[in-house]
């Protein structure tokens, strides 16, 4: 049994690829020599289909990057349950791959030797992982700088080898975290298309969590809209745009602007309903 994993609880046949139940988080905050407890996130439900894209958006403050720490296993839970393909899931395990807006690249490899880290640490045989490696550098472009370190990359191609190493590992799940975050604006529409046409050919089930909400229009088959803290699903939408969106002008569509428009005011009344909270708590205290 793959680690993280306990009893079988439904047919993975009938069931999402990956589903959220109830999940709660409270996080201890020390304030002026006072313990304090913060609720970062409330019972919050979501699916994600087989080969189904979600991004996940909300105010900042929302818990979007706990939620996703919480489904790759990284950090703990305090209510709720994490379930793939119907088994409930409490550690890291193969079938889960994440990929940070921190690049997260050991700086003294070289990409091959990045890439082919998790492959390595499974004991997969040497000339399968590098095979595999490699095959996962030329797929985001990257062939011919396998012998580069990272500080010879720009962003986006460090990115780029965070995606590949993900990519290697052949997860089930990809989990992005805001993975265009810290790319200059051309290079992160570049690795949008990118990212778009890598999803067309391999088909995994992605969580992408990002605040900027052209990129999730952008993206998504179906975006997950966070309130403001303590974190709760607010509302889903669906977009309704062709996949293959790196062919044509997709933000000049009618209806990109009109998912757009519609989570916006979801976002904004959100944004300006949490402050109106804070400061009635502000003049209470």
């Amino acid at each position: 049994m793959p680690a993280g994993r306990n009893e079988v609880r439904t047919s993975p046949a009938s069931t999402p690829k990956l589903q959220v139940r109830g999940i709660r988080k409270r996080f201890k905050i020390k304030q002026k020599g006072r313990i304090h407890e913060f609720l970062a996130l409330d019972g919050v439900d979501l699916d994600v289909n087989d080969r189904e894209f979600v991004a996940v958006i909300g105010p900042s403050g929302s818990g979007k990057t706990t939620l996703l720490k919480i489904v790759a296993g990284l950090i703990p839970h305090d209510g709720g349950e994490i379930l793939i393909d119907g088994t409930r899931v409490t550690k890291p395990g193969p079938d889960r791959a994440v990929v940070f807006q921190t690049f997260g690249l050991f700086p003294w490899k070289t990409v091959l030797d990045n890439v082919r880290f998790p492959l390595s640490i499974r004991g997969v045989p040497p000339e399968q992982a590098e095979a595999t490696a490699r095959a996962n550098i030329e797929k985001v472009g990257l062939d011919g700088f396998e012998d580069a370190h990272p500080h010879q990359l720009s962003g986006g191609m460090q990115q780029r080898v965070g995606l590949a190493r993900a990519l290697a590992a052949d997860p089930q799940i990809l989990l992005m975290d805001e993975p265009f975050g810290a790319i200059d604006a051309q290079t992160r529409e570049l690795m949008q298309e990118e990212l778009l046409k890598l999803w067309s050919e391999t088909k995994k089930s992605v969580m992408f969590i990002t605040h900027d909400l052209d990129e999730a229009v952008l993206l998504a088959d179906r975006i997950v809209v966070l309130s403001g803290a303590p974190g709760t699903v607010q509302a889903e939408v669906d977009v309704p745009l062709p996949r293959r969106r790196w062919e044509y002008d997709v933000r000049s569509e009618p209806e990109f602007g009109r998912v757009r428009h519609h989570i916006w005011q979801m976002l904004r009344e959100g944004i300006m309903k949490h402050d109106a909270d804070q400061r009635r708590a502000a003049a209470g205290a």
